[in-house]
């Protein structure tokens, strides 16, 4: 009787939907720009790539850190995740806070930039693990 074969974690799984989503980001960037340079000039254009890079930059964020936290010990992706959620938001407050202050001409594309990020990186994520993971898992089964 042969020893079963050792599994061994690369952690390269945890990151494999990482590219795409990235992809997504840089080209609703794009988008965002040249919809924010048309409507509102140039503040308009650099408000909305900066909104859409926003949470692309904090989703980014969390999934490299809970890929190494769940890679070190699976039970620190909580303390991390709690922990990153409070630092994200308390920035984002910070940020919102003083943009929405002001009086520059981004702002609007800037908030429309945001929701649009969100949409865009959640949209592609869901298809993604709908889509191509499901395939990816069968073909590793097999």
């Amino acid at each position: 009787m042969t020893a079963p074969a050792e599994v061994t974690d690369d952690g390269r799984w945890r990151l494999r939907h990482l590219p795409t989503l990235l992809v997504t980001s840089a080209v609703a960037i794009v988008l965002g720009a040249i919809v924010g340079g048309l409507t509102r000039g140039g503040a308009g254009a650099l408000g909305a790539a900066i909104g859409v890079a926003l949470p692309s930059a904090s989703f980014t964020l969390s999934t490299v850190v809970l890929a190494w936290a769940d890679k070190q010990n699976p039970r620190l992706v909580l303390p991390f995740g709690v922990g990153l959620y409070v630092m994200k938001y308390s920035l984002l407050a910070g940020v919102m806070i003083l943009v929405g202050t002001s009086d520059w001409p981004g702002l609007v594309p800037f908030g429309w930039g945001v929701a649009a990020g969100i949409v865009a990186w959640t949209g592609v994520h869901i298809w993604w693990l709908t889509r191509v993971w499901p395939r990816s898992r069968e073909r590793a089964i097999q």
